[in-house]
């Protein structure tokens, strides 16, 4: 089997719908030009509503959400510069600028050492309370439940302790690493690498053949964290907010 080329990394749409696919909404409609969104809860990745036609009426999404008892929100990536100019000229405020990244899965995967690593389903109890600890509640892990084959949560360990928790699924040949969580303690110590390089491992052994994510522009350590495994910002998109009258 040919190796992927580094130089060609999937591009932002697949990597935009092996995101969405590893990390699902509650329910998905297809309706009027758009792509709309029950989150749940479970934040914005899975409640933001997606334009499908240049044509797409503002107004029924904002409708179509309101129903659903969440605020107005949109996510807009570089091809969608009309609209994001309409909500823009609506008040719609800029949410979280966010960057996609991906590596070819070979130069990343490297086997964890010995009792650092471990991949469990369905996540232990500690891994959910790292989880809360940084935020990660019970939404999430709804959503988590929800992706579909192969799937896995990750436990990481140092100096005999859990110290960290993530989670990966595959769409595409694509595995996407989410909600990763490491404990303050824990930080700069080389856990989060770990943690990615043994990720990476598990999804090829899956079949995989590119490791990707999302992360916001301002998360300064994790992007460092990122580029210094090798791995490329291969798209970017960002959300738009209303009101929630």
């Amino acid at each position: 089997m040919s190796l992927p080329d580094p130089a060609r990394l999937p591009d932002p749409a697949r990597l935009m719908a092996a995101l969405d696919a590893t990390w699902p909404a509650l329910r998905v409609e297809v309706r009027g030009g758009w792509r709309l969104r029950e989150g749940g809860g479970g934040g914005k990745r899975v409640s933001a509503a997606s334009a499908l036609s240049a044509d797409a009426d503002i107004a029924l999404a904002e409708a179509a959400q309101r129903a659903l008892g969440q605020t107005p929100l949109f996510r807009l990536g570089p091809e969608d510069l009309a609209l994001d100019a309409a909500l823009a000229g609506r008040g719609y405020r800029v949410l979280d600028p966010s960057l996609l990244y991906a590596a070819p899965i070979a130069g990343l995967a490297q086997k964890p050492p010995p009792v650092r690593l471990f991949d469990i389903w369905p996540p232990l109890a500690i891994m959910r309370d790292i989880w809360a600890e940084g935020g990660i509640g019970p939404a999430r892990l709804a959503v988590m439940a929800r992706a579909r084959a192969p799937r896995t949560g990750f436990i990481a360990r140092i100096e005999d302790r859990a110290c960290g928790a993530a989670f990966a699924a595959i769409h595409d040949r694509i595995a996407m690493i989410h909600a990763i969580e490491i404990a303050p303690r824990a930080r700069r110590k080389g856990v989060a690498a770990t943690l990615m390089r043994g990720a990476a491992h598990w999804a090829e052994a899956q079949g995989a053949e590119w490791f990707a994510l999302a992360v916001t522009e301002a998360n300064a350590p994790a992007r460092a964290l990122y580029a210094g495994l090798g791995m490329q910002i291969a798209g970017r998109y960002h959300y738009r907010e209303g009101s929630a009258a």
